[in-house]
């Protein structure tokens, strides 16, 4: 104003949109929505998400059946019912997309706080993967700078192993090998200058990129092993007690287990991450194990931690069991209603079926079953309700469940259905076209599982997110830094 330009500045909003990040992965890159929105009660991403899923409706068309769970979901579907933008009809109704469904990330902290087994999981826990791009170092690439690489379907071999559960994929890769290998082979019988000439043009390209791909996926498999193996912090032991805590079981050992962990001083978040599972199956820790354990964690990592612990308790990912008895009650009633008493985890296992009778019935290597992204012991919450809501056209039918969850349950019918349709109906082709919006991050194992539940049931889904997450990501925007 001083020097006589403001009249020429106009201020505008940047509007941030979904960016691909693959064929069926969207995403607004948003990593600190969970924090702001879930423990600071903020809501400024809110708008962000409803506008990006509008633009995206005005360039698809607006899709016509939209569920939701959770209170960031309802108050983003809200939003979108009051943009103006929103409401324009229009008369095709050749839907691309047939059915929406939001659901926030607290519906199911278990999920990311569990070990991702897949393959592009792993290397999102080991490495870590931002915006589609990965990092790897010297060890696997032999190169002092680190080597930047896209992961996406545009890379055969990558997408072929991609979904792959970890045990699996060294064994395929040996097997590629051998094919790439015999490519190379073949030079050896060419007779003919034209021969050879064609095969350095067309196919020696593919091969040599195909063998570069090759190492940096088997070096990253040895990586990974090498980490997991030779660390003092013992995966297996790790993996065992995460699926004991899916299973409901062996609870007094898993309690033993993560009070080693904290005093052989593990990694933090990952100590972190197995108090929050303990917590969240059992509906809170007894108080005197809870004492136990924050006492004897602040003394190995620090009382600079409290503020972390502090979040985590406002988020009910690590807190006390309530004490809902008084003494006068006597042992007969304290027994009856601890009887009575049921964690909400625990029944969302039953009603859902979301742990296996037995894991060893699930195959790792031709998996049917959407629980083979935890090796068998878990399906995603988050995957079995769209699951289930999808097979039912909506919350009818699941009133047991949605009673159990965080936040509201919504279904909105937005548009006409083709001319012939019903309601809810599947037999027209943008019906099972589905795009799942998750709020406040989704992992690989997810994305895997939905994956997998498209190919055998027969959709194809569309998946969104804030950012992608996983354990100790979001542990990490949790801790007061």
């Amino acid at each position: 104003e001083r020097e006589g330009v403001y009249g020429y500045v106009t201020v505008e909003e940047f509007i941030l949109d979904l960016i691909p990040l693959d064929r069926d992965v969207l995403s607004l890159e948003l990593s600190d929505f969970l924090p702001r929105f879930y423990l600071h009660n903020d809501y400024t991403w809110l708008n962000t998400v409803a506008k990006s899923l509008v633009h995206f409706q005005s360039v698809y068309r607006q899709i016509p059946f939209v569920c939701g769970i959770g209170r960031a979901a309802k108050k983003i579907h809200e939003m979108m019912l009051a943009m103006t933008e929103y409401h324009q009809k229009t008369e095709d109704e050749n839907f691309e997309i047939g059915k929406l469904f939001i659901i926030d990330r607290d519906v199911d902290f278990v999920t990311p706080l569990s070990s991702q087994l897949t393959y592009e999981g792993i290397l999102d826990e080991t490495f870590g993967i931002q915006s589609g791009y990965i990092e790897f170092t010297k060890e696997i690439t032999g190169k002092d700078k680190p080597t930047r690489v896209l992961l996406s379907s545009q890379d055969e071999i990558y997408d072929q192993i991609r979904n792959k559960h970890f045990s699996t994929v060294f064994e395929f890769l040996s097997w590629k090998v051998k094919e790439v290998q015999s490519g190379y082979d073949k030079r050896h019988s060419l007779t003919t200058v034209g021969a050879m000439k064609n095969f350095v043009s067309n196919e020696l390209k593919d091969l040599s990129h195909r063998h570069k791909t090759l190492a940096y996926h088997i070096g990253a498999c040895e990586v990974v092993m090498a980490r997991k193996t030779k660390s003092f912090e013992n995966f297996e032991e790790i993996m065992q007690t995460e699926h004991s805590l899916l299973e409901g079981s062996d609870t007094k050992e898993n309690i033993n287990f993560i009070e080693e962990c904290i005093n052989r001083k593990f990694n933090c978040e990952q100590t972190l991450r197995l108090l929050c599972l303990l917590s969240l199956t059992n509906d809170g820790i007894n108080s005197k194990h809870y004492k136990q354990l924050s006492i004897q964690f602040i003394h190995t990592y620090g009382f600079d931690m409290l503020p972390t612990l502090h979040n985590l308790r406002k988020l009910h990912l690590f807190m006390e069991q309530e004490q809902s008895l008084s003494k006068p009650l006597g042992k007969m009633a304290a027994g009856v209603a601890a009887m009575a008493k049921r964690s909400s985890y625990q029944a969302l296992v039953k009603k859902l079926n979301l742990v296996p009778k037995s894991a060893e019935d699930i195959s790792l290597k031709s998996p049917r079953d959407m629980s083979y992204v935890f090796s068998g012991a878990y399906t995603p919450t988050s995957c079995r309700l769209v699951e289930e809501v999808l097979s039912r056209n909506g919350f009818t039918g699941l009133e047991d469940v949605t009673k159990l969850l965080p936040g509201e349950t919504f279904c909105s019918i937005r548009s006409p259905i083709p001319k012939g349709k019903s309601r809810g109906s599947s037999d027209y082709p943008a019906a099972r076209v589905v795009m799942v919006f998750f709020l406040g991050g989704c992992t690989f194992a997810e994305i895997a599982a939905l994956r997998l539940l498209g190919r055998e049931k027969g959709y194809q889904f569309l998946i969104a997110t804030t950012c992608i997450t996983n354990g100790s990501r979001m542990i990490q925007s949790f801790m007061d830094n």
